[in-house]
């Protein structure tokens, strides 16, 4: 292959099997069902408890659903995740749970949860007997937390469940065991970016801030740059092979402006330029063809016209046969005597006198002979007469060859003509005018590097928002300046959206630019910013099997709502719901009451 042409992988999910849940998951107590719940992909697995816990999740699904058509007539039903192969041929039907990163439609994160749970070997037909560990989003609007509270516990009745942030979880995954250590987390994932900062080990949700830019919008902002740049392959650019040069071919420039100026050199463009090879076809209408393809193709050209005017020359030596019968039988009735009906079939053929009638008589029974020869002379002599004239009948089938396919019809000269030639023009080959490969290829350039810009320019596509460098600024000017100082020693970079090379260096960058002179910051990128959301998941799971504060039971859910929430150190600040207009109301209704009572003037100045 030639030096940095790639080849698309399109690659297709292969269906989860339904796995066995195993004698593990049914010990003395059941062991914990892990669901890190994210907007682009989910993932589920086990809390096993013992030095092993498991390498990985078991399941891991894109997080959308595609309903077929049909429904209860036969048709297909609602496939979720890897069952859907490839997503561009159903793109349009393709449905979310999430708005942003918040699940809303919680019918769609049904079918999410019965696929887990049925790729897993858990039975939910009576109820899942297994704790869960759920990720949520930060700042998780109550109502949101209602409904999936409602759809565990009424649902699926699950004996206890327990919210977290997979931002979290992935920042108590990497640091050290029992500590309580401050820092800044800078989580960008499928929809959205959060920079959360912790205080010795819990959140700060007062001054938590997002920014609406993530993965989906980078491969969108990528989609539309390479369709304007190449309007002719528009199809072909599809937002999962946009995703794919995303995870393989794109980086994060430290200095963007310099990185630009570098693209403007040839060769450096040249070394760095990654060509995306689109599928095609080899196969040209007739200009990579052999001379003695060309010769067969002619010589099948040529028995498909002699065919078509046998069938035409047979079709109109019937049709005036006909005629010629119907005019004879006229003739006949002249002869027999029977002038009425004579007249009056004279008058249906649009004739004035016998005389008329006999010459249409022999002027048909001569073109008749004449279509007669020529059959029996095509027959024997297998020559070509081409008619000149139109056909009669309109419904005749056409050439299955197009003009396209025929360079010139001096080639046919040859082939028709009644002397074969002494010697015969050798064909010459047709080369490809251009490089067809070449032309199916995408030049990505600075396309590399200004489409993952965006998280840190949101202006590129038209955002009035702020990026993470200027948040992180905001967020850290809330604090006096000993906080600041203990932040930015922990800086950790989480999500899925953070592994793009030269992402850490970049944010090393930012903060020596916004920090004081010689002041002090480490960056750390988590050791698996996609999985360490779920690993840290799991390992809470497992510290914390039986802590029952941090355990939302059956017992609380019915007693204190479906918002309710046990707070923990990878945990959401719970903010119960307060009614101060429902308290005014009733005290303003006891006042009236009051003042009704002691008489209509005292009812007037309270009113």
């Amino acid at each position: 292959m030639a030096a940095n042409v790639f080849q698309f992988r399109d690659a297709r999910a292969a269906p989860d099997p339904v796995l066995e849940a195993g004698p593990v998951a049914y010990g003395p107590l059941p062991v914990p069902l892990v669901l890190d719940n994210g907007s682009f992909q989910v993932r589920a697995g086990w809390a096993c408890p013992g030095q092993d816990p498991g390498p990985e999740p078991r399941l891991q699904f894109r997080a959308v659903c595609a309903r077929g058509r049909g429904g209860a007539r036969g048709g297909a039903g609602p496939q979720v995740g890897n069952a859907l192969g490839s997503l561009e041929p159903l793109r349009w039907m393709l449905r979310s749970p999430f708005d942003r990163n918040v699940p809303v439609n919680l019918e769609l994160q049904e079918l999410l949860l019965d696929y887990s749970f049925q790729h897993l070997g858990v039975s939910s037909q009576g109820c899942v007997d297994h704790p869960i560990v759920l990720t949520e989003a930060v700042c998780n609007p109550l109502y949101s937390r209602q409904m999936m509270s409602e759809l565990l516990f009424e649902c699926y009745r699950i004996p206890k469940v327990a919210y977290g942030i997979d931002s979290l979880f992935s920042f108590y995954h990497n640091k050290p065991r029992n500590s309580m250590c401050s820092g800044l987390i800078i989580s960008s994932g499928y929809q959205c970016t959060h920079i959360l900062p912790i205080l010795e080990g819990r959140l700060d949700a007062k001054n938590c801030k997002r920014i609406n830019l993530g993965g989906s919008q980078t491969a969108g902002y990528l989609q539309r740059l390479l369709q304007l740049k190449y309007p002719g392959h528009l199809a072909a650019i599809t937002l999962s092979r946009m995703e794919e040069i995303l995870h393989e071919h794109s980086y994060i420039a430290e200095d963007y402006v310099e990185e630009l100026h570098k693209w403007r050199c040839p060769d450096y463009y040249e070394n760095n330029v990654h060509k995306m090879q689109l599928p095609f076809s080899n196969k040209l209408l007739g200009s990579t063809l052999t001379s003695e393809e060309k010769q067969e193709r002619r010589q099948q050209q040529l028995r498909r016209l002699q065919e078509l005017n046998a069938r035409r020359r047979e079709e109109k030596l019937q049709l005036d046969q006909e005629r010629l019968d119907r005019l004879l039988y006229v003739q006949e009735l002249l002869e027999d005597g029977q002038m009425d009906q004579f007249h009056k079939a004279l008058i249906e053929l649009n004739m004035d006198s016998p005389e008329e009638l006999q010459s249409y008589i022999q002027k048909l029974s001569a073109a008749v002979e004449q279509a007669k020869q020529k059959i029996l002379q095509a027959e024997v002599n297998l020559e070509v007469d081409v008619v000149d004239s139109k056909p009669e009948t309109p419904d005749l089938e056409q050439l299955e060859p197009s003009l396209e396919d025929v360079e010139s019809m001096n080639d046919f000269d040859p082939l028709f003509s009644e002397e074969t030639p002494g010697v015969e023009k050798p064909v010459t080959t047709v080369q490809p005018v251009f490089n067809l490969a070449a032309y199916h290829q995408l030049f990505v350039g600075t396309e590399r590097i200004r489409a993952p810009e965006i998280i840190f320019q949101p202006s590129l596509i038209g955002e009035e928002q702020a990026g993470i460098a200027e948040t992180l600024q905001y967020i850290l000017d809330r604090y006096t300046k000993d906080i600041q100082e203990m932040l930015v020693q922990n800086v950790f970079l989480t999500g899925g959206n953070t592994m793009y090379p030269g992402m850490k260096a970049r944010m090393e960058k930012e903060l020596l630019e916004m920090r004081p002179f010689q002041s002090s910051f480490q960056v750390q990128l988590a050791s698996n910013p996609v999985l360490d959301a779920w690993y840290g998941a799991r390992d809470w799971a497992l510290d914390h099997l039986d802590d029952n504060e941090v355990w939302i039971t059956r017992k609380e859910y019915e007693e204190k709502g479906g918002e309710y929430l046990k707070e923990h150190c990878a945990s959401n600040i719970y903010v119960p719901i307060r009614l101060p207009k429902q308290a005014s109301r009733s005290s303003d209704a006891q006042a009236s009451s009051k003042g009704s009572a002691a008489g209509g003037g005292g009812a007037g100045e309270q009113a």
